[in-house]
């Protein structure tokens, strides 16, 4: 079944954030009583080194986030093969995301490579072929948060349902009047194009505030995963299901 590793992924990915994050906390421990060095070597661990330590969370928070949503959005297209949907069997949004993407509606084209395209899915609905080949395009790299994941949910058509203390842990004012999931993306953002610095990016977090971030964006993302499946095996690949509009 096309989602049968979609919550695993996301657990399996999660727990790498849980091991930086006890490392982290260990880092914080020792540095309560002196500056923590590595065994057999002299050589502390310095105030800017840990909160470099600290800022690389945030990457990996957003690459959770990232990973996440892309492979969710995989798992649909998988299972709408798999099923071996035609056309018009698929949702307006589902069939609206294959026509953008057999015909190749938002690409850059010439006449000729455009008219290719059209014709291309011209014999597929012809010749009545299930549907293959296709990719729901995510768009927007680097932009992944609770409001591009619900504009995404709307796109497709998974109705994206989290319950009201997920919601707002991760909709929460942490810092600049971000929720988690936006902070973790404008910091992310902010390192990876260079107009933050690693030590800049963390200078007063705590470990504690780390904590609560991920757990706001775990939580999120561990429900927004049920959703997705949910989708998949109710709306796609039950048999008796007609989910044309």
């Amino acid at each position: 079944m096309a989602t049968i590793d979609l919550a695993p992924f996301f657990e399996e990915r999660y727990s790498e954030i849980g091991a930086y994050l006890s490392f982290l906390q260990n880092v914080e421990d020792a540095a309560r009583e002196g500056a923590p060095r590595f065994r057999g070597t002299n050589a502390p661990i310095t105030t800017e080194q840990k909160k470099i330590l600290n800022s690389s969370l945030y990457l990996q928070l957003y690459n959770l986030v990232e990973a996440t949503v892309l492979r969710c959005l995989e798992a649909v297209v998988t299972a709408v093969e798999e099923a071996e949907r035609l056309p018009n069997e698929l949702s307006r949004e589902l069939r609206t995301e294959w026509v953008r993407s057999v015909a190749r509606t938002h690409n850059d084209l010439g006449p000729e490579k455009r008219l290719k395209a059209a014709l291309d899915m011209c014999e597929q609905l012809l010749q009545q072929m299930p549907v293959k080949g296709f990719k729901i395009e995510p768009g927007g790299g680097g932009n992944w948060d609770d409001s591009s994941i619900e504009k995404m949910c709307e796109r497709v058509g998974c109705g994206l349902t989290i319950s009201p203390t997920v919601i707002q842990a991760a909709k929460r004012h942490i810092r600049d009047d971000m929720g988690a999931l936006k902070l973790v993306k404008a910091r992310r953002n902010g390192l990876a194009h260079g107009s933050l610095s690693f030590v800049d990016c963390s200078d007063g977090v705590t470990v504690a505030e780390l904590k609560g971030i991920a757990s706001a964006v775990g939580d999120y993302l561990r429900e927004a995963v049920g959703c997705f499946v949910s989708f998949v095996e109710v709306e796609i690949t039950k048999e008796d299901t007609v989910i044309a509009s």
